[in-house]
């Protein structure tokens, strides 16, 4: 929708291709590739999270729940006049380039000509799945599936993952199962969603806002850590290993407290399903009824070969996760994971992918210049965090650098 915006304001043609009978995507709750459930809540606040020219309302609280995420995205299509621009219920199933176009097969069969392709699928909707030995005989999810606490009453469930999704369920599970196991690899740092009544990530802005160093910032983040949970090993947390800021951040606040109470045990890694119970790392043994495996999601586009994206190392490589290198019609939003909110960053990056389309057109030497730049650069997105080499990090970026590399380029390229 970003995209669609800005495209609007630049006068660039377009058509955009909606598979669901609305916007929302992953937010669409209860529709097949929605990866969302009921209770879910965002962890990053309104203010980091909201469109750059579309602000959430001041009535909404400070992390949105999913309905409300909803119905912001549904009034932003509304407000910018993007309804009448998108084809709903119709999908891409096949994208080939062919000369000077692409060929693209939509759902019924239907084929068209494009001049440029603009991918937003998201990265949040393909499930996975771990391989773990044994057989188990209850019944096995993914965090992706997961919708109701109905499905958790009255059973034993183990919730295996330590991202937000993972310990957002834990929580959730806490309330309505009759018992909770969190497994996870290693030991990790759990940051609260409010100090002294603001939003974490608020707070956080600030100091990035005053230029305060790396190392200073972790031991800001923490001593916000130690007064608000407490330390990790009171509540049988193992000790992380690494350091603050070095995984995509846990927000937070009520695992410790379940954790304190007994409702969620920790539990290491799962090493072997055994029929009616699974065996962790430490030997101990444990009988579940649920695995909810909240394990995160693969990158991908199955509508489009690899080979067209750059692929290495399990992503497209992409000049800020963006710009193909090496062609000048293909472009990826919202391939980010951002250590706070997305859709404003998203915005800039749309704002960025209409000015370099307009540039080919209107201004060749700028239009070089930034084709340069694109294939010749590789700029570090994460700020000079070493980031744990995991999966997870794929696609992770500093928010605030990021976002100030893409006001520099819209100055730059104006």
């Amino acid at each position: 929708m970003a995209v669609a915006k800005n495209f609007l304001a630049a006068n660039i043609p377009f058509d955009v291709i909606e598979r669901e009978d609305d916007v929302g995507g992953n937010w669409y709750y209860d529709r097949p590739h929605s990866s969302v459930y009921r209770s879910v809540q965002l962890i990053s606040s309104k203010r980091l999270t909201e469109y750059t020219d579309f602000p959430i309302p001041a009535t909404y609280p400070e992390y949105l729940n999913g309905q409300q995420v909803e119905e912001y995205l549904r009034c932003y299509a509304s407000h910018f006049g993007l309804y009448k621009h998108i084809e709903f219920n119709t999908s891409v199933e096949d994208v080939v380039p062919e000369d000077n176009h692409y060929r693209v097969k939509l759902s019924g069969g239907e084929l068209r000509q494009y001049r440029g392709i603009v991918i937003a699928n998201g990265h949040n909707w393909d499930p996975n799945w771990p391989t773990i030995p044994g057989t188990f005989n209850g019944e096995i999810i993914h965090s992706a599936e997961y919708k109701s606490p109905k499905l958790l009453e009255g059973r034993r469930i183990l919730v295996v993952g330590a991202g937000n999704s993972g310990c957002d369920l834990a929580v959730e599970s806490a309330h309505h199962a009759t018992a909770t196991f969190h497994s996870t690899r290693r030991g990790y740092h759990y940051l609260p969603k409010f100090l002294h009544g603001k939003p974490m990530d608020v707070c956080g802005e600030r100091l990035l806002r005053w230029h305060f160093p790396l190392w200073l910032r972790r031991i800001i983040a923490a001593f916000a850590i130690r007064i608000t949970l407490g330390p990790h090993w009171r509540v049988g947390l193992p000790k992380p290993d690494h350091k603050l800021f070095e995984t995509h951040p846990i927000i937070n606040s009520q695992l410790h407290y379940f954790l304190g109470h007994g409702q969620i045990c920790p539990k290491e890694d799962v090493v072997e399903l055994c029929g009616n119970s699974v065996r962790f790392a430490d030997g101990s043994e444990e009988k579940v009824d649920l695995i909810i495996y909240a394990t995160g999601f693969k990158i991908s586009f199955p509508f489009i070969d690899n080979q067209h994206l750059n692929w290495h190392q399990g992503r497209p490589d992409l000049y800020l996760n963006i710009f193909h290198p090496n062609n000048d019609q293909l472009f990826v939003a919202g391939m980010i994971q951002p250590d706070s909110g997305q859709w404003g960053l998203v915005d800039y990056q749309s704002q960025l992918i209409a000015r370099v389309i307009q540039l080919q057109s209107v201004n060749p030497v700028l239009a070089a210049r930034f084709r340069q730049l694109k294939t010749l650069e590789s700029p570090d997105l994460s700020s000079g965090i070493r980031y744990i080499q995991s999966s997870r990090h794929l696609l992770e970026v500093e928010h605030f650098s990021y976002r100030k590399r893409l006001q520099k380029l819209l100055a730059e390229f104006a």
